[in-house]
């Protein structure tokens, strides 16, 4: 196992990709894939919402 001195440093390129992502999305999460001790891939999965209502409402005769 690698000590916290061994392990890679966040590059300042790589923090500003997942600050970046987390700024640009509303709704969703922002993965972060890490291999051996390493960030290899950030992912960034968005989720739109739609709240659809009926354009005409129908009228229940009794």
């Amino acid at each position: 196992m690698k000590t916290l001195k061994q392990k890679e440093k966040l590059t300042p390129k790589v923090l500003d990709e997942i600050v970046s992502s987390v700024n640009q999305i509303n709704y969703g999460e922002v993965v972060i894939t890490i291999h051996d001790s390493k960030i290899v891939q950030i992912e960034r999965r968005e989720k739109k919402r739609f709240d659809f209502k009926p354009a005409i409402q129908m009228e229940v005769k009794t």
